[in-house]
């Protein structure tokens, strides 16, 4: 059975890549990518998609210019489709360079959005708003649709410019909600269906009061800031930032302990902590915010990779279980004297206990659900965006070695990564995505019967920073010279 063919523009793409990937030929990668779609040589594939236009062309083409005058009107099956059509014959690489694509933008501080053009969208010269995408225009103070009244009279129009490699082509978009449909949020740029192809990735950089498109399944960012005329280049560099004296000194004194090992001043998990807390002056406290003049210190041994960010309890007064303890007693269980709720929430799957996140898009709320039937808990988007910003506004990710000698535990500093800025509008589809976590971490003491909660813990992967946050920057902070 052959996979749905896209263009051929979407086809040599992916020839290109596996092209430059095997160090072949261009012929040879597009005669594998023929055979990728079930055709035997590329011929065939052109033959096919010229039947393909020909049969298209019989349909009367819709103009691709905005209707400025009244709604746009779709069907039932229409709204289906614009709603939920997705483009899923993308090969692995291209979605690999997408990510690729969105790393890059993160590296750089820029705060982006995305969505995928779908047949019916562009035909119909519409796109969906998605939550991300309005969550992002309040970030930047760009639009907001919840003050925006329904009907062609309050719709807003822009400028804005779709950027490739060769030029700045500028457009007009448009934003608004129609009167049917319950006033969904909708966008349109002029242009778009020349730009971009039904399944592509389209970011949305907003500069000043003006929207910025780049198709991250067309381009290589990273090949596009190196070349010496490239319009992307000039863009993205004015989005360029500098260091601050409070981290050169920081830094230093990490250097200066670094140096030799030193004792744990307390045990278990929050023991690197507060050791090294205590080593650089800072007395122990509750507080919610950073730990050094401004900058969050988060410190682990070597050999974990997930990592946390911060930790944040539900919206309560939103929430069915009006407490941790609420949620211990309905989906704990027994752990020796104690009775425990130690776990990952993930939206991927299910847990052991049947527990698993969902972020409604529609509210911008990432819920807890039981067996996918009854909800737990709730936090806001905003929420949980406002805790990042407050906690990671600047942070120092410290690393390091842990040795027993004679019971006692010794670290030793090996490096830090700093990181600053975060990318908040990532944050969500992080979450969606499964990249973000959360740990639920809730005991009843069979001694005392008291219930602590050191969570809910929202957990990321060192690698996975990147995805985050702009231009993280890894210091060796001494070679290990083993504990002694």
């Amino acid at each position: 059975m052959k996979k749905t063919l896209p263009t051929e523009r979407r086809l040599k793409q992916e020839a290109t890549r596996l092209k430059k990937k095997n160090g072949i030929k261009q012929s040879e990668a597009l005669n594998l990518i023929s055979n990728d779609y079930g055709f035997s040589s590329w011929l065939e594939v052109i033959d096919a998609l010229d039947k393909k236009s020909a049969l298209e062309q019989k349909t009367p083409d819709i103009s691709q210019d905005f209707i400025d005058d009244e709604d746009v009107v779709l069907n039932e099956e229409e709204y289906e489709a614009l709603e939920h059509e997705r483009y899923v014959d993308i090969s692995d690489d291209l979605k690999l360079s997408v990510d690729k694509n969105k790393r890059t933008l993160v590296k750089m501080g820029i705060e982006f959005s995305l969505f995928e053009p779908t047949i019916t969208g562009l035909k119909k010269s519409i796109l969906d708003a998605t939550q991300s995408v309005r969550v992002h225009f309040e970030l930047e103070q760009f639009h907001f649709y919840w003050e925006q009244g329904q009907g062609p009279e309050h719709k807003v129009k822009k400028i804005s410019y779709l950027l490739t490699d060769e030029q700045l082509i500028k457009s007009t978009s448009s934003f608004y909600r129609p009167n049917t449909k319950n006033g969904d949020p909708r966008m349109w740029f002029r242009g778009l269906p020349q730009f971009s192809e039904a399944g592509d990735q389209v970011a949305i950089l907003i500069k000043g009061d003006e929207a910025y498109l780049i198709n991250l399944s067309s381009v290589d960012l990273s090949e596009s800031l190196v070349k010496e005329n490239s319009c992307i280049k000039d863009f993205l560099s004015s989005f360029s930032e500098r260091r601050n004296s409070i981290a050169e000194e920081l830094l230093e004194k990490l250097r200066s302990l670094a140096k030799t090992t030193f004792p744990a001043l307390r045990t278990g998990d929050t023991g690197i902590g507060f050791t090294l807390e205590s080593r650089l002056g800072i007395e122990a406290n509750s507080s919610k915010l950073p730990d050094y003049k401004g900058i969050e210190l988060k410190s682990g041994r070597g050999v974990k990779t997930r990592t946390t960010m911060f930790a944040q309890v539900a919206e309560w007064d939103k929430s069915p279980c009006k407490k941790s303890a609420e949620i211990l007693n309905k989906y704990g269980y027994d752990r020796g004297d104690d009775f425990k709720l130690y776990c990952t929430i993930s939206t991927q799957r299910e847990n052991p206990q049947g527990l698993s996140f969902i972020y409604d898009q529609s509210k911008d709320e990432l819920q807890e659900w039981h067996n996918k039937s009854e909800l737990v808990a709730v936090w806001s988007g905003d929420l949980l965006r406002k805790r990042l910003k407050e906690k990671h506004s600047e942070t120092f990710w410290i690393e390091a070695k842990s040795e027993f000698i004679n019971g006692i535990e010794y670290y030793q500093l090996l490096k830090v990564t700093h990181t600053k800025s975060p990318v908040s509008s990532q944050l969500m589809p992080l979450i969606q995505s499964g990249v973000i976590t959360m740990d639920h971490l809730i005991k009843r003491s069979g001694k005392s019967n008291k219930v602590s909660e050191k969570g809910p813990l929202f957990k990321i992967n060192k690698r996975d920073l990147e995805l985050l946050f702009p231009k993280p920057m890894t210091y060796k902070l001494n070679k290990p010279q083993g504990c002694k």
